[in-house]
């Protein structure tokens, strides 16, 4: 594990048990089984929807992109978490707040079968 990952696992003790698991060169964050975050190129990165969005921007951070196979950028919806997180657990936990509302927002409904 990566001193980055383990000062951001550190910063988020007050959020709740975190776990990681290595995906596509990067690092996914869950919580009670959702992916809330990732950490790529030891950034740490937040999931965002249309309503956290608007913060993100406000705070003029940045949205996860990475190169397409035809050459082109393609965007995914988790944003460059604030820099005051790495240092301040309670903001770390404010926004890890969020950004977990965002991942159960985004959780599609689980479909009932028929018996």
């Amino acid at each position: 594990m990566s001193a980055t990952v383990e000062h951001v696992l550190e910063q988020m003790s007050g959020f709740g048990a975190v776990t990681t698991r290595k995906m596509f060169g990067a690092v996914a964050l869950y919580h009670a089984g959702l992916i809330f975050g990732m950490i790529d190129d030891d950034v740490l990165y937040l999931k965002g929807d249309d309503t956290l969005k608007p913060e993100f921007e406000k705070e003029k951070l940045s949205q996860f992109t990475y190169e397409s196979k035809s050459g082109g950028r393609t965007a995914m919806s988790y944003w460059r978490a604030p820099e005051r997180c790495l240092d301040d657990t309670s903001e770390m936990k404010i926004w890890c707040d969020k950004a977990y509302a965002a991942a159960r927002r985004s959780q599609k409904p689980v479909k009932k079968k028929k018996a």
